[in-house]
Parts: C-alpha cells; sequence; structure tokens
C-alpha cells in the first residue's frame, strides 16, 4: 500500500500507539477532577502534558486548551470571540479557500448580522494584501480569519506580513488561524507570530483522532462553546482524556524531532514527483512556494474521481478535494477561488505526504501513472 492522503489523515505512529495503550491502564485512568489519589496523579500529568505541548508550540501552558478536533477549536475560537466582543466591531476579514469548518462559522455568524469580507487570492493562493489595508484602514473589523497553510493546495499564509498590518492599522482586530496544515510541516512560535487564537488537530500528524488543540492568546478573552464542569479555565467542560492528552503529546514531540529531516526528505520527493508529471503532460496546481507536503495536480484524461479510483486499484490512495467535501463530488473551492480553470480543476488529484513517505513510492507511484494511462486512456 502507498498512501499519500495525510492531509485527510495520518496513521498513528508506534509511540502514540504506545502510548494510548499505556494510558489506558487503571493506574492513569482517574478523572483528573477527582480528589482522590488517582484523581491528582492524573491531573499532574495532565497539566505536565499541557506544559510540555506549550512548549513545542511556544506558548504558555495555561493558552492550550484541548478540544475533541481542529472544527471544535475553530467553531469555539471564531464564534466565542465575536460573541465575548461585541464592541470590537461588525465585520469579519477572510478568503473562500478557508476550511469548512471556517466558512460555515463565518456564513452562521452573516446570517447573524456580521459582515463577512472575503479578500480575494491569486493563483499561489495568496490573499490581497492590498485590500486587506483598505479594509483595515476604513476600522470596524473584529476579527481576520486565514489558513497558515492551505490543505488543497499547500500554499503558504503571508502571516508575517498580515500582522504587520493588523498592528499597524488596527491593533485591536484579532487574528485567528487554521494552523492544522501548518503543525508538523513547519516552525510553530504562537508567540512569535502574534496571533489571538490558532487551531491545531492531533490526527494529522500521527496521532489519533478525537484530539485537538485551540491556543488561545492569555490577554484575549471568547465565550465557551461547550458548557458544563468548568474544566480546563471554563474553556471546555467535560471530563479531560489523559491518554488522549498524551497521544497529541507524543506526536507532536516526535514530529517536532524529525522536522528537519522530514522537510528535506519529503521536499526531494516533491520536487522528483513535480518533474516527472509535467513530463507526463500534467498540470501542477501547487504554488512553487507551496510546503512540500501537499503536491496538487491535474491528470490530462481522466476526472479526479476516476484517476483516484484508478489508483486505488494499485493500492495507492490519494484524495480529490478535502475529505470534508469529498463524498459531494464537486469540483474544489479552493482551485476554483485560486482561479484555476474549471476543466483543469476537474481533473484535480491532490498527493499528501509525512515523515513515512518514501522515494521508492514515488517511484511506484509514476510507474502506476504510466501503466494507468497506457491500460485506461482511451485513445482517439
Amino acid at each position: 500500500m502507498i498512501y499519500f492522503d495525510n492531509s485527510a489523515t495520518t496513521f498513528p505512529s508506534e509511540g502514540v500507539r504506545s502510548i494510548v495503550r499505556e494510558y489506558l491502564e487503571d493506574e492513569v485512568s482517574g478523572n483528573p477532577g477527582s480528589l482522590h489519589t488517582l484523581g491528582v496523579k492524573a491531573d499532574k500529568l495532565y497539566r505536565e502534558c499541557q506544559t510540555n505541548i506549550a512548549r513545542l508550540l511556544g506558548a504558555d501552558a495555561d493558552e492550550i486548551i484541548f478540544t475533541s478536533c481542529a472544527t471544535e477549536s475553530a467553531n469555539t475560537a471564531i464564534r466565542g470571540y465575536v460573541s465575548r466582543n461585541k464592541r470590537s466591531g461588525n465585520k469579519i476579514i477572510s478568503t473562500r479557500t478557508e476550511h469548512k469548518a471556517t466558512l460555515e462559522c463565518l456564513a452562521l455568524l452573516e446570517k447573524q448580522g456580521f459582515e463577512v469580507i472575503y479578500l480575494p487570492v491569486d493563483k499561489a493562493g495568496k490573499p490581497n494584501l492590498g485590500l486587506l489595508e483598505e479594509e483595515l484602514s476604513k476600522g470596524g473589523v473584529a476579527l481576520l480569519c486565514f489558513t497558515l497553510v492551505n490543505n488543497e493546495t499547500g500554499s503558504v499564509l503571508p502571516i508575517e506580513e498580515i500582522v504587520d498590518l493588523r498592528n499597524k492599522i488596527s491593533r485591536q482586530t484579532a487574528i485567528y488561524l487554521d494552523a492544522v496544515q501548518a503543525l508538523g510541516k513547519m516552525k510553530i512560535d504562537l508567540h512569535g507570530l502574534g496571533v489571538d487564537m490558532c487551531s491545531f488537530s492531533g490526527h494529522k500528524i500521527h496521532s489519533v483522532k478525537g484530539t485537538g488543540i485551540l491556543y488561545l492568546k492569555s490577554s484575549v478573552k471568547i465565550d465557551p462553546l461547550i458548557y458544563g464542569g468548568g474544566q480546563q479555565k471554563n474553556m471546555r467542560s467535560g471530563t479531560q482524556s489523559l491518554m488522549l492528552a498524551k497521544a497529541f503529546e507524543k506526536a507532536l514531540s516526535e514530529a517536532a524531532a524529525s522536522m528537519d529531516d522530514s522537510h528535506s526528505d519529503i521536499a526531494k520527493i516533491n520536487a522528483y514527483l513535480r518533474s516527472e508529471l509535467v513530463k507526463r503532460d500534467a498540470v501542477i496546481l501547487s504554488p512553487d512556494d507551496a510546503v512540500p507536503y501537499v503536491l496538487n495536480v491535474s491528470f490530462s484524461g481522466f476526472e479526479s474521481e476516476t484517476m483516484l479510483h484508478c489508483l486505488e486499484i494499485y493500492k495507492i490512495y490519494v484524495s480529490t478535494v478535502s475529505a470534508c467535501s469529498s463524498k459531494a463530488k464537486k469540483v474544489s473551492y479552493v482551485l476554483l477561488e485560486s482561479g484555476v480553470d474549471r476543466k483543469i480543476a476537474a481533473n484535480a488529484v491532490r498527493l499528501s505526504f509525512s515523515r513515512y513517505n518514501t522515494m521508492d513510492e514515488a517511484k511506484e507511484f509514476i510507474k502506476t501513472i504510466d501503466e494507468i494511462y497506457d491500460t485506461f486512456l482511451v485513445k482517439h
């Protein structure tokens, strides 16, 4: 099997699997909110985990909130911020290439009376910063919502320029950043980034599903999405799972330890595939400066889903649009918003890699593409 669908999900690492088994044992399965010995032990380990994750992300421990997934983190951040900060303005600025977790929140807020301004993006997926500067100068902007690495193309957001514009023009405007696809692929220093809220997902970095993180800058106040027993400083009620927290911590520490070597190896794989696919008249849709872990490519003569199922015959797994939209069988809205011709976008396939992928797999992929064209393409 060759698995090139790591932007959709990754398989848990052996280290994570081991942690899960270890933290299902009775001695570490107490409720962190209980006052007895097992509860106190669980709470201590939970806080240590929080501290370690914060250190790896360049944040303070009390700024880390555990959630079930990045979608929950996004909802908590976006909806929670505008709910709590009603005097900060009625406008939100974003793009139409964001993940559905952001776009659906914004659609809801529009129905509630907020004005959402969607900046156009160029072919490299970068938002129009001139328009951003213009809109910030008008005032009344409560929130900026952007994605650090686009999950379909790998396009990297010019976050430093955006933060500089915000700081220069409208310091009271908060920034929410979706950093799901950036985690494990580039160094993240949250305090250095200068954003106010940030979402992460564990299952994108070889942890288990059901783990997410919300970074909430200590000076930023929001309303919680989930109410109940008041856990995690009232920001996310519900009994904390030490096992899930430890799984996230393990996956993040493994990703950090291997990041430099992994980036180098994946960059070589990406470059090889780009070169070989162009020779076969494929169109590379990921920008040149995209993270190497994502490669979006359009195959002449094959619609996206057809190519996906042809590759599946050979036990090679890729994706078409984002996994959150794939069952709708639509052309990628991200590619269309980036100015890609609909016919080219209709043939687009996303390859996404992790540190466990190899050059041998890339070569086997190219060999398979040749065989698919020879076997299935109707020649006129």
